[in-house]
């Protein structure tokens, strides 16, 4: 390695990329090619970044295995960026094992942080933790332990562990000061700065309050029976009941549960689980039998009973019941959510990640964006929608995730 491609590999470290590009600009072979190609992806220039690593990696021999791999490495990581979410995690996992084996112990363990990355965006929790775990105790620079740091984070939220996401991001902030890296620095403290800002609300016996991620976790920890929109169940203390795949006994628990303790009546039960605003015995037979299905389900937790005008939620041991719900509603809530991270992401991508189909994906993109709420990129397989960062509200609770919690 000359002495102009080892200048331009210590800038980018520290990232200074300008620095790094000045070294290697004008040249043509391969380890200046990967250079070039990870400095504009440091730019944001990422299908040119593409282009050049790849360019790059064929231009290796076939003996330079671990410049290849590393080449592959960085395509991987410009792939996550562009939000391509589809295939499966064998090619990075492979990337690992080679380089690991041929002592590139630093970027063996990178692969594995951009696998539980891309699990995470997928909200596939464990997957990404075990990922992670490959990480643990292990010495990293200091820019991938700020990186692992704000994954680990990301990872604790979405589980609800919020003291484990605080001493997470404790070690990412000390970590990217080390690194030196002020793009860096700045990702860590808008984490931090999320932490305080309103991230559900909180409904039930006439309040409507907006809650901190730290007041979310005092609510789940309080006794109380807590029927979770977020993460659509029921829970009380430790106890938790899966909703996920009954939208229509979540839509009347939650009704339920936002009257307590008053009753509610049958004509809006049936609007909140069917969606209509006039009723016949038909719907009426049918509120019956989804309020004996609830019941059922819910006979350790709470007792249903029948009044003259409706239904009314008891609970048998909690104190109080409390309805937990996004800080934004609706369909659209979850795409909001992906978007908001300010990345690119392609139609198809946000329905993997979603776990829904491309063509409903699609239908709530152009809803959006009749909003003005995003906006699209480029044509055919190459568009992508983007969308800014929501002011004022943490959208970790509006993700997607392993059901049940974890």
């Amino acid at each position: 390695m000359d002495s102009l491609i080892s200048a331009s590999a210590r800038a980018l470290a520290t990232g200074d990329v300008l620095t790094a590009l000045k070294h290697v600009a004008l040249r043509e072979d391969p380890p200046a090619l990967a250079l070039r190609g990870i400095a504009m992806a440091q730019l944001g220039d990422l299908p040119r970044a593409r282009e050049l690593l790849r360019n790059a990696r064929r231009s290796f021999g076939a003996h330079e295995v671990v410049a290849r791999a590393r080449c592959e490495l960085a395509e991987a990581e410009v792939a996550l960026a562009l939000r391509e979410l589809g295939g499966n995690a064998e090619p990075l996992i492979a990337i690992a094992r080679v380089l690991d084996a041929r002592g590139d112990h630093a970027n063996a363990l990178q692969a594995w942080l951009i696998l539980a990355r891309r699990w995470l965006l997928l909200g596939r929790l464990q997957e990404a933790a075990d990922a992670l775990a490959r990480l643990e105790g292990k010495p990293l620079p200091a820019a991938l332990a700020a990186m692992a740091g704000l994954t680990a984070a990301t990872l604790a939220l979405r589980r609800m562990r919020i003291g484990q996401a605080r001493t997470a991001l404790a070690h990412a902030r000390s970590a990217a000061a080390g690194a030196g890296i002020a793009a860096l620095r700045a990702e860590v403290d808008r984490a931090l700065l999320k932490l305080d800002q309103p991230a559900a609300r909180c409904l039930g016996n006439g309040i409507d309050q907006l809650l901190c991620i730290d007041q979310v976790q005092a609510l789940l920890e309080s006794g109380a029976l807590i029927v979770d929109a977020c993460r659509r169940g029921i829970r009380i203390g430790d106890c938790w009941l899966s909703l996920a795949r009954r939208p229509v006994l979540l839509a009347l628990a939650r009704a339920l549960a936002e009257a307590w303790p008053a009753e509610v009546d049958r004509e809006v039960l049936i609007m909140r689980a069917f969606g209509m605003r006039h009723y016949d015995d038909t719907l009426r037979a049918r509120l019956r039998v989804e309020i004996g299905r609830l019941r059922r389900l819910i006979t350790v937790q709470a007792h249903i009973e029948a009044t003259p005008a409706g239904f009314r939620l008891s609970p048998r041991s909690a104190s109080a019941v409390r309805v937990l719900v996004p800080p934004i509603e609706g369909e659209l809530a979850a795409v909001i959510a992906l978007l908001a991270d300010g990345a690119a992401w392609s139609s198809s991508a946000l329905g993997l990640a979603l776990g829904s189909s491309q063509r409903n994906v699609q239908r709530a993109l152009l809803e959006l964006e009749a909003a003005g709420r995003v906006h699209a990129q480029g044509r055919g397989r190459a568009q992508r929608w983007r969308a800014m960062p929501l002011g004022g509200f943490t959208t970790i609770l509006l993700l997607p995730a392993a059901l049940p919690i974890d």
